[in-house]
């Protein structure tokens, strides 16, 4: 598995991923990918995305999601690290999530369940938390 920046030409294929997990894919525009990541498989066809949505030192971790045959490989792990390391070296401090069905894993990687009240008001005002993710789905957060 490759992961490289996300590009233009692959916004149908991280949009087909993202119905695949259930995720929201409205919001998902050209603009958006410049801080996204896509993974490849062999045959360089994108199997993984992961996005970030920054808000000064802050940032919203989202569109993360892994065709269905490459989940046992470690493929969502990696993604996970590189959008971390992404965040990193550009200055973000604090990552931020909403999930639906996936706390269990972002626990794992060390990220906090939090009042969704207590994000920034950057975050809370962004298209995911007013009006695209649910109210049920749990906030976490990480400090980088």
């Amino acid at each position: 598995m490759k992961i490289r920046a996300a590009r233009t030409e692959d916004l149908d294929a991280i949009a087909a991923l993202l119905v695949e997990n259930a995720l929201p894919v409205s919001d998902v525009t050209p603009d958006l990918l410049c801080d996204f990541a896509v993974a490849e498989d062999a045959h360089e066809s994108v199997v993984g995305s992961v996005g970030l949505e920054r808000f000064g030192a802050e940032a919203l971790l989202r569109s993360l999601a892994v065709a269905k045959p490459e989940r046992s490989a470690g493929s969502g792990g990696k993604l996970l690290a590189h959008a971390e390391y992404m965040a990193l070296t550009s200055g973000v401090s604090e990552l931020w999530l909403l999930t639906t069905t996936a706390a269990d894993f972002f626990r794992r990687a060390g990220y906090l369940p939090v009042a969704r009240q207590s994000a920034p008001t950057g975050l809370q005002a962004s298209t995911q938390f007013a009006q695209l993710c649910p109210s049920t789905a749990v906030c976490m957060r990480k400090r980088l």
